[in-house]
């Protein structure tokens, strides 16, 4: 069984021959401390015999602005940081007239899908092709900030509702082509919880959110690939909601968001594939190997039994992860989890 069949027997639920490992975002400076003469990050994943290798799409910097920040084509204003991903500081959309005047990037533009076609060209046949995206409210979020958009939820909803069907227009249709052109599963990257739980109401979710996604989801089911739906927080209330609009996988079930293994198994695991959820908030960046090898032998034991599980850090390997602690733990996924499982 190769990667790729690997990966889609677990987000069907089933039980490949071992359990997959993956990562949606790992920083360069991680990938080349694990090792130092990869070609990129998606050389090093290949190297490790990680199971996926994917990118995102790219929208290019339009301007440089004088306070240090820098403006995508959404007209978004971002602070660069260490991280692979930038901050987003401002948006273009604060009034009802601003978001019937507001065009979003276009969707076919050559360089939209960024690496893929060069991963699909390398990795095709032999390693799951991923292509983490987004459907409809993180960048309604970025293009109103976040405060303004979760107030207006109650307070203007024409407003919220005309941004997020453009963002959502758009974003389905990055996602196609990117299907068309070779990945296999889409993450979709919208977060919707802190730590203590959802940003808005189960109601306002069920409202404004949850049909969005499902139009998302279902066009990517319509185009033969499978859904990774991806929410840093606290889930509990969504999860749910998240299984009924269809996703085929759930990321990163996060335990510094209270969020255990075990328990979310036992709730939707016969529903939904889990993938997860190795600590990278202290044990990934502060641990060691022995540690993280103890903590995915658990994550085994807690979700891997009768398939369905795909081993992943708790969001990302971030540049504050160490390297060694990134390779053990993919090879206590090797060793611990060799199907049938028994620990």
């Amino acid at each position: 069984m190769n990667s790729s069949d690997r990966v889609k027997t677990a987000l069907r639920r089933g039980r490949p021959d071992r359990v997959p490992v993956m990562e949606f975002v790992v920083d360069e400076k991680v990938a080349r401390a694990a090792l130092p003469d990869c070609r990129d990050v998606a050389d090093c994943m290949d190297r490790l015999d990680m199971d996926c290798v994917g990118c995102g799409a790219y929208f290019a910097k339009v301007a440089d602005n004088a306070d240090g920040s820098f403006t995508d084509e959404w007209g978004v204003a971002y602070k660069s940081g260490t991280e692979a991903v930038s901050h987003p500081i401002r948006g273009p959309i604060k009034t009802l007239a601003d978001a019937r005047a507001f065009t979003p990037p276009d969707p076919d533009a050559p360089h939209r899908l960024g690496k893929l076609p060069e991963l699909v060209e390398r990795y095709a046949g032999r390693r799951a092709i991923i292509f983490h995206h987004r459907a409809a409210f993180m960048w309604s979020a970025y293009l109103m900030g976040i405060d303004r958009m979760l107030m207006n939820f109650l307070a203007e909803p024409e407003l919220v509702e005309i941004v997020m069907d453009k963002v959502l227009r758009c974003n389905m249709a990055v996602v196609r082509r990117a299907i068309r052109a070779g990945a296999e599963v889409i993450v979709l990257g919208d977060d919707y919880a802190s730590n203590i739980g959802p940003m808005m109401s189960p109601a306002v979710f069920d409202f404004f959110l949850l049909p969005r996604l499902k139009r998302m989801i279902d066009m990517i089911h319509e185009e033969g690939a499978l859904c990774i739906k991806h929410s840093d927080g606290n889930l509990y209330s969504l999860l749910d909601r998240i299984v009924a609009a269809g996703a085929d996988g759930l990321n990163p079930i996060e335990p510094m968001a209270g969020m255990d293994l075990k328990k979310t198994k036992a709730l939707v695991g016969d529903r939904i594939c889990l993938i997860g959820n190795i600590d990278c908030g202290q044990l990934l960046p502060f641990g060691v190997p022995e540690e993280v090898r103890q903590a995915v032998r658990q994550a085994i034991a807690d979700a891997a039994g009768d398939g369905g599980f795909i081993l992943s850090s708790s969001n990302s390997i971030h540049s504050s992860c160490r390297a060694e602690n990134f390779v053990a733990m993919i090879r206590a996924c090797r060793e611990f989890g060799e199907y049938p499982i028994h620990l």
